[in-house]
């Protein structure tokens, strides 16, 4: 039977290239395609495939983050077999540290796609450790099974603590991995804006420091981090959302839903919706309305004596 493998990269190039190797290399069925953190999630959760070809360095969350929110939303399942793809030999080095079977340094080669697909092949048919022993509790007793799956959940854990030390290492090293003097000029940004009250955003070409109190809300739109203010719309340089809200006031800032952070003086209008929900209509130039969580109602309603 032929591999089947996710490819999750937001680089369209990247995506074809691996795609066209991974072809020409024979016996891996692509069963889809992500192009950021938050699809690969999904798509790992939906197809479980044999391999995913994960991107280390993308918007919403890295590849580090994306096996971490998989753990946490699923402790029970297994995750694939991985290959970290990245431009950055440092992410390389520390690859390995999360059970991943390879890595493969952009742009790709074909021999090396094939060694790869080769690692792939021997830790499925059992030089894996959690392929190993998810088909010895398959066909073990109970009582082995017990003791198995008290393994893999120690194993699991083991992991979930090397992946908080990955990203911690990955947010001290971004700026020197990203661009030589453009990711320490961006990281100079953001530790500017940190202690002045600024938040950086990436618009036109440019990057802004804006006052916090001109910031009407963020969101995670497809992977990017957008924020908006009354004048202008651009990309945060931050990874995710939570860190752009460790930056922000929690006096004015308000993590309203698990996609939205708004600034509370910029609320202009609270627009009940279906079943007892709200929506938060903004004073941007669009007048966005923002969804209110449910597990957020009872705040919402504090707030404004609703």
């Amino acid at each position: 039977m032929p591999l089947t493998a996710l490819i999750i990269d937001d680089e369209p190039l990247a995506r074809q290239e691996l795609q066209y190797l991974l072809d020409a290399a024979g016996g891996v069925s692509v069963l889809a395609q992500g192009t950021n953190g938050i699809d690969a999630v999904e798509l790992i959760r939906t197809h479980n495939p044999d391999v995913i070809f994960l991107d280390v360095r993308m918007p919403g969350l890295d590849g580090f983050a994306v096996l971490k929110k998989v753990l946490a939303l699923d402790r029970k399942m297994k995750l694939p077999q991985v290959v970290f793809a990245t431009a950055f030999d440092q992410y390389a080095v520390k690859a390995f540290e999360v059970n991943a079977v390879d890595y493969l340094l952009k742009p790709f080669d074909g021999k090396r796609v094939q060694r790869t697909l080769e690692k792939v092949r021997k830790r499925l048919s059992g030089g894996g450790e959690l392929g190993a022993e998810g088909s010895e509790s398959r066909n073990g007793s109970a009582a082995n099974g017990e003791a198995l799956t008290g393994r893999v959940s120690s194993r699991v854990a083991g992991a979930e603590a090397k992946l908080d030390a990955l990203l911690r290492m990955v947010e001290e090293q971004a700026a020197m991995v990203s661009g030589g003097a453009a990711g320490a000029a961006l990281a100079a940004h953001a530790a500017a804006a940190a202690r002045s009250g600024k938040v950086v955003v990436r618009a036109q070409s440019r990057l802004l420091l804006v006052d916090q109190k001109d910031l009407c809300f963020a969101t995670i739109e497809e992977g990017r981090i957008l924020v908006v203010t009354k004048a202008l719309e651009g990309d945060s340089n931050c990874r995710t959302l939570e860190d752009l809200t460790d930056q922000l006031d929690p006096e004015h800032f308000w993590r309203v839903h698990r996609s939205f952070v708004v600034n509370i003086q910029h609320i202009r209008e609270v627009v009940p919706w279906f079943k007892s929900s709200y929506q938060l209509r903004m004073d941007d130039r669009k007048q966005t309305e923002v969804p209110v969580s449910r597990s957020q109602t009872k705040r919402l309603r504090e707030l404004f004596n609703l």
